[in-house]
């Protein structure tokens, strides 16, 4: 069988890495969907479709049995399934505990499983941004690869810069 799990992964840390190995464990193969593809340099999406892939990539141990694919937003609810679909391998199982994915996916027919959340109040994504932007220790929240790509990038600068205001 063939797993979907979609997820913006701004960053990606140590909760998807548990969700990864668990999907993997049930699954033949994992697509890992990149959402909000289009979207960086934003306190929400501060990093690049690039540099997300490159995050999975370098935390990952066995990318043969997975395929990671940008997915662009839509912003129409009725058709989104409809246009990850058109833009992913066929799949069997969807995994995710977002509620409109898992409601537009359940609408469309498609069995979603939900994802045991992990330590959720230490690895979540916005909770580390926000660590980040306040000068907070984040480094102990994602794998060293991600923090060690994200101080190369100098990711970590660029999100405390776009949080800055222009308003005296």
């Amino acid at each position: 069988m063939r797993a979907l799990y979609v997820g913006r992964f701004q960053p990606f840390h140590r909760g998807h890495i548990h969700n990864v190995k668990k999907i993997l464990e049930e699954n033949d193969e994992l697509i890992i969907g990149i959402g909000s593809a289009q979207y960086s340099h934003t306190l929400k999406n501060p990093f690049t479709c690039g540099e997300r892939i490159e995050m999975i990539r370098r935390t990952i141990d066995d990318l043969s049995r997975v395929i990671i694919i940008p997915i662009t937003d839509l912003h129409i609810h009725a058709l989104w399934v409809r246009h990850v679909c058109n833009i992913v391998p066929k799949f069997d199982v969807v995994y995710s505990n977002e509620p409109l994915t898992v409601r537009l996916f359940k609408e469309e027919g498609f069995l979603v499983k939900s994802l045991p959340l992990y330590s959720r109040d230490f690895y979540n994504s916005t909770k580390i941004r926000s660590k980040i932007i306040k000068g907070e220790n984040w480094k102990e929240n994602v794998p060293k690869e991600v923090y060690n790509f994200i101080k190369e990038i100098k990711g970590d600068e660029r999100l405390r810069e776009i949080a800055k205001s222009d308003k005296i």
